[in-house]
């Protein structure tokens, strides 16, 4: 194992929570040093430590135990290999314990069904927000600056976005990251996995966020394309975009347990605290998805559409939330309403059950112009390709 690398001195100076779109800018400063020696504390044939700014490529051991100590930065140049069966464990620390994939690097976690990778917590108790979690940020488009210029991530300050559409972030291949979502203050909590423009050169397959404090998975911007994502019992939405992303989601379970949870899909066209300086908005194209709540009079939605966004949904199965869909023009200059009439925003054979309103839709809108083939749809069969990596699936 090669030990060049920073030791962060981890300072939180600046939490500004982001209420309309559950985003913040969490910037997490590095005070670094530079420290080539070992911790003397810990027997490397045994339990080795991970924290700082990482600047040459990192291969673990799936024979050894890993913990997460403080921040992790693989920099730009760099990869982390993890191979299948190895776990990662994280000090109960909050937001200031994760690990993040730099512009530039790459992270390859190659696991199996039989031997999924895991990164969970170290607590002997562990819970929801224990850590941070799983960050990658690449080079692809966004809609929040133009060209190559980037925007800086929630979390470490660091640079995202750019004009690659086909930027490669590596592979998440039988993936789980649990009890995420490390709370910075008392509004602004961290994701289970965050994908902050990256590109669709990155193979995402086969990932669970379980028990997390915040969303599931998040994408802000974007063109990676993710498919088999289960989110088992988010604390806030399970699945999220927001600054034009663009990439396909196919096949992803959610569930949501007895009073766990908010919206199970979060889709926003832009982020509305920033400007839209492209003009576009967010456009994926998700088909396959099964949303289960088991709350008994959940008030939440299945899927919440604003700020503009559109999309193609495609074979959709809602079970137990309040309302199935709902569309809100709450940008009057950007009517998601408008999208519908459009044909830029589509539902195609979406079942809902055990749903008090299939659909909720401002500006007038009819349900039949956004849904069609309702009563058609089966959703994802998870029981299927989610068996032997996942927890907590029905």
């Amino acid at each position: 194992m090669k030990n060049n690398f920073l030791f962060l001195g981890i300072a939180a100076a600046l939490f500004i929570a982001c209420e309309s779109d559950d985003t913040a800018d969490i910037i997490i400063n590095d005070n670094s040093i530079t420290n080539n020696t070992t911790n003397p504390s810990v027997d490397p044939d045994t339990e080795v430590r991970l924290s700082g700014v990482y600047t040459e490529d990192l291969t673990l051991d799936p024979d050894l135990d890993y913990i997460l100590s403080g921040a992790t930065i693989m920099a730009s140049g760099t990869t982390i290999t993890i191979p299948a069966g190895t776990t990662i464990r994280a000090q109960a620390a909050g937001t200031s314990v994760y690990l993040a994939i730099s512009q530039g690097a790459q992270i390859i976690a190659d696991g199996t069904s039989a031997n999924p990778i895991v990164f969970t917590s170290g607590s002997s108790n562990p819970s929801a927000g224990d850590w941070g979690g799983l960050i990658l940020l690449g080079r692809a488009p966004l809609n929040s600056v133009t060209g190559t210029a980037t925007s800086t991530s929630e979390i470490g300050n660091l640079p995202y976005g750019g004009n690659v559409a086909d930027d490669n972030s590596g592979i998440l291949r039988y993936v789980r990251v649990e009890y995420s979502g490390g709370a910075a203050d008392g509004q602004s909590e961290n994701n289970g996995f965050s994908f902050y423009g990256v590109g669709n050169g990155t193979t995402v397959d086969f990932i669970q966020a379980f028990e997390g404090a915040d969303d599931g998975v998040e994408f802000f911007g974007g063109t990676v394309n993710a498919s088999h994502i289960a989110v088992v019992n988010a604390q806030d939405d399970s699945i999220d975009w927001t600054e034009g992303y663009s990439g396909t989601i196919t096949d992803a379970y959610v569930l949501q347990g007895d009073g766990i949870g908010d919206e199970s899909f979060e889709c926003d066209g832009f982020n509305t605290d920033f400007t839209n300086a492209t003009g576009t908005f967010s456009n994926p194209t998700v088909s396959n998805v099964t949303i289960e709540s088991l709350s008994a009079g959940d008030s939440t939605r299945g899927f919440l559409l604003r700020a503009g966004t559109q999309g193609t949904f495609s074979n959709v199965e809602v079970i137990g939330k309040d309302t199935g869909i709902s569309v809100d023009d709450d940008e009057a200059a950007t009517p998601t309403s408008q999208n519908i009439t459009d044909d830029t925003l589509t539902f195609t054979d979406v079942t809902f059950t055990n749903v008090n309103s299939n659909t909720s839709i401002d500006g007038g809108v009819a349900e039949g112009d956004l849904v069609t083939g309702i009563g058609n749809g089966t959703g994802t069969d998870v029981v299927t390709w989610g068996s032997g990596w996942t927890v907590g699936i029905n």
